[in-house]
């Protein structure tokens, strides 16, 4: 198994997400929404391709009911869910992905890699402060963001074996390698905000 080592988000992240959770709460539920319909157009895009399209149709159930969970919390805090706010770190990240036959479905599945990746890492660091704050429905928080940590471990993975699958004889490690330096100067550059990225 591949490791994909990312670089550690600055701590001002997570003290941003702090300032005002319940934003981060509304572009997380966006984030999980998003995240199931890429999976779903993956799928499309790789119709006579099976084990992606079960691969994705499976993800994208899952996303979906992050995105239910999320959505649940907010109301249960009396905060609307609010509008879709564009990604320039996702979108930059996308827009890295190569055209052509050759190098798409690879940089795609390693696009989604890192992505889940990043996720993995701030929602642990999510879970671990809730874990260590007392305020009414930490626990509660902590729990959910400690499971969504060990599912976005999960999927950084299935990305890399679909990658490792479906597109051998390319050069898979150099170019993870290229995407996680580029990845690092997009996370570094975001400023802080109660957002995912």
């Amino acid at each position: 198994m591949t490791d994909l080592n990312i670089e550690p988000s600055p701590a001002g992240w997570l003290d941003a997400v702090f300032v005002d959770f319940d934003a981060f709460l509304q572009d997380h539920a966006s984030c999980e929404k998003k995240a199931s319909g890429m999976a779903l157009n993956i799928a499309a895009h790789y119709p006579d391709q099976a084990a992606i399209v079960a691969a994705m149709a499976d993800l994208a159930v899952e996303e979906l009911g992050h995105y239910r969970e999320v959505i649940r919390l907010l109301i249960d805090r009396g905060v609307p869910p609010g509008p879709d706010r564009k990604d320039t770190y996702v979108r930059a990240l996308n827009d890295e992905i190569r055209r052509g036959p050759d190098y798409f479905l690879l940089d795609r599945l390693l696009v989604a890699a890192i992505i889940e990746r990043r996720g993995n890492e701030r929602f642990g660091l999510i879970a671990a402060r809730l874990s260590a704050e007392a305020f009414p429905g930490s626990d509660r928080l902590a729990a959910f963001y400690r499971a969504i940590t060990s599912s976005e471990d999960r999927h950084w993975q299935l990305f890399l074996e679909l990658a490792r699958h479906h597109c051998p004889g390319l050069p898979m490690e150099s170019r993870l390698a290229e995407l996680v330096q580029k990845e690092r100067g997009l996370m570094l550059a975001q400023p802080f905000a109660a957002a995912l990225h």
